[in-house]
């Protein structure tokens, strides 16, 4: 069998933003989905969220929903930005709405502007955590809380691939294995303080019938979520001025 062709995020999501649904569409993101709306306030009353990597609007959405007076979206990719666009012009709310083009190592977001920082599944794109941490940190008013998820590490090691299919061909997205030793190291060079680590399992009843996939998913964890909250007292000399 001929190895799939392995993308760079760019290309990938230009490609994959046609037929990307805005909300949790394969097992692992709906395990994920729910560990992170469980550690999502369910009323967000008046404050704001930033989603960092925020594709078609998943957690924008669901932000709304919970009554955000603010809610803004960062994407590496203009092809999903605009599929954002779409799916939030369809959905009826009072709160300001805003779309941007950006990294996740360089947020277009000021300093400590948002109450609650939410970064699905993006984290993985990109080599090295830190720069990525440092970013979900700053643009995080302390106290604020971050919630970030990643493919589990042991889903790295089995092989498994972030794969999707465009066009009728089939293609993979680059991603680089994090390790819990990352994780706590970056986070505590940065000031972020892990308040809950939760490791979500596979649903049998989220598998379509006649599904292939790798058995050892049943019995392993599928994401890693964490949820962080920027130390009040905390200073990086990195830090920007007010």
């Amino acid at each position: 069998m001929s190895r799939l062709p392995i993308l760079e995020p760019a290309e990938a999501y230009a490609l994959w933003a046609p037929s990307y649904p805005a909300h949790a569409h394969n097992p692992v993101m709906q395990a994920e989905e729910r560990a992170m709306l469980g550690l999502m306030p369910t009323e967000l009353g008046e404050l704001a969220m930033l989603d960092a990597g925020c594709g078609s609007g998943r957690y924008m959405l669901h932000a709304l929903r919970r009554g955000a007076a603010r809610v803004s979206g960062v994407d590496l990719s203009p092809a999903m930005l605009d599929r954002a666009c779409t799916e939030l012009g369809g959905f009826q709310h009072d709160a300001k709405v805003e779309l941007m083009l950006g990294s996740l190592d360089a947020l277009p977001v000021p300093d400590a502007s948002v109450d609650l920082t939410v970064c699905s599944l993006v984290i993985g794109h990109l080599e090295s955590l830190e720069p990525a941490l440092a970013e979900l940190r700053r643009v995080t008013r302390p106290g604020g809380r971050v919630l970030c998820s990643d493919v589990h590490p042991i889903g790295h090691a089995l092989g498994w691939l972030r794969d999707f299919k465009s066009a009728g061909r089939h293609y993979a997205v680059r991603h680089t294995q994090h390790l819990y030793s990352h994780w706590h190291a970056a986070c505590a060079a940065l000031g972020l303080d892990v308040e809950r680590v939760l490791e979500p399992m596979l649903d049998p009843a989220d598998i379509p019938v006649g599904a292939h996939f790798d058995p050892v998913a049943l019995d392993v964890p599928v994401a890693l979520v964490f949820q962080l909250r920027r130390a009040p007292g905390f200073s990086l000399v990195t830090d920007r001025c007010p």
